[in-house]
């Protein structure tokens, strides 16, 4: 290129350049081109058969993403009609619980269980270790000896129970004849008089005669 010919202008995008542009751009390589694609694919596929599956994975992603949001939603909306019917979480914990509870009475690990321990019961009831025990427990309930202990124990009980009542009914009469006494009837007037004299003199704040002093309070001459 001639320098006489060379851009001056100080704004030109090729200022101080002194060789042409395209030839130096021509040398860059084009992505794709020449048979090097930014994205080889896969050893065992063809380009289209990689470009088909990414366009599905795009497609299922797309699907997740909408499913989210419709779930989102979902338990939304669903919490709005718990709090309607006043559903807390005491009693959805509460419902789980008894589901769970009902999920493993139906469960077969539950039934088989049941099954083999009411096999265990049969046998034992069945065994002979058992029906002689049984026997022997009915024989002693039968027995004259048990007959005559459960009678002893009854009567024992009986005069028991009659004698607590008469010392009780004999306390009673004791007790009321100590309060008709006249020594009793003595020493609660004096208690009482006492209390009356205590509890005035606390309410009133003056002295307060007994019932039983008749002497006439005497006045302070005047002066």
């Amino acid at each position: 290129m001639d320098p006489a010919s060379q851009d001056i202008n100080l704004n030109s995008p090729n200022k101080a350049l002194g060789v042409d542009r395209t030839d130096s751009l021509s040398d860059v390589p084009v992505e794709g081109a020449m048979g090097n694609p930014a994205n080889p694919p896969p050893p065992g596929l063809t380009e289209e058969e990689a470009e088909e599956l990414r366009t599905e994975l795009t497609k299922v992603e797309e699907e997740i993403n909408t499913l989210r949001q419709v779930l989102c939603a979902k338990e939304r909306h669903a919490a709005e009609l718990k709090r309607k019917l006043g559903l807390n979480p005491l009693n959805e914990l509460r419902q789980n619980l008894t589901r769970s509870w009902q999920d493993v009475q139906t469960s077969n690990a539950y039934v088989r269980t049941a099954e083999t321990l009411g096999e265990w019961n049969e046998r034992v009831t069945r065994s002979d270790l058992y029906l002689s025990a049984s026997a022997t427990l009915d024989d002693i309930t039968h027995s004259e000896a048990y007959k005559k202990t459960q009678e002893t124990l009854s009567q024992a009980g009986q005069k028991t129970t009659a004698a607590l009542s008469t010392m009780s009914t004999a306390l009673s009469k004791k007790i009321g004849d100590m309060r008709n006494s006249p020594t009793f009837k003595s020493f609660e007037d004096k208690m009482g008089n006492l209390k009356y004299k205590v509890v005035g003199q606390r309410g009133n704040g003056d002295a307060v005669s007994s019932p039983t002093d008749t002497t006439p309070t005497q006045e302070n001459p005047s002066f």
